[in-house]
């Protein structure tokens, strides 16, 4: 199975989990997973442990949204687009497999096809506003993880092409 399907399972199973109570999340869990058609032990083990590790990290995940969004805390927030941050940020943030780049690639990807319309263009502002720095260069923002690796180009003129060597990589 590939990490994008594992993800998309991860992403259902975290949803699922703001319906249930805590008591109730291994049962849950084991139910769905039960039904996954394909899926390895190891797929099913991967995603049951990231999933329970997101879930553990709600709390603190939500404060780095709410510090990142104005107008839009989390308790405002769909369920769909407020899980699909939940997942991205988790992934940016705590998990060393995951690029920062694709976790937002992969966020905007699930906005697409679960978010309503203008859900992949909210998950990819919020996640930017997380990505850990970025500066204007040449017309462009150029987007930054914590380690310094270039992740990604927003163009801040309309029309304007930048060549993506213009961003250099910064040393922290």
């Amino acid at each position: 199975m590939k990490r994008t399907e594992q993800r998309e399972h991860i992403f259902k199973l975290i949803f699922g989990a703001d319906f249930n109570e805590e008591s109730e999340q291994g049962t849950q869990t084991e139910l769905y997973l039960e039904q996954i058609e394909g899926a390895t032990e190891k797929d099913m083990q991967y995603i049951s442990q990231k999933a329970q590790k997101i879930i553990e990290k709600i709390d603190e995940i939500d404060t780095l949204i709410n510090e990142h969004t104005t107008g839009w805390k989390t308790g405002r927030m769909n369920k769909v687009d407020l899980t699909i941050l939940r997942l991205a940020v988790y992934e940016m943030k705590w998990d060393e497999d995951v690029p920062t780049g694709v976790a937002i690639n992969e966020a905007v990807n699930l906005a697409k096809k679960y978010s309503s319309e203008d859900g992949a263009s909210f998950v990819n502002g919020v996640l930017a506003k997380l990505a850990d720095y970025s500066e204007v260069e040449n017309g462009s923002k150029c987007i930054y993880s914590k380690t310094g690796e270039f992740l990604y180009k927003e163009y801040v003129h309309p029309g304007l092409y930048a060549e993506p060597y213009l961003c250099k990589r910064r040393s922290l």
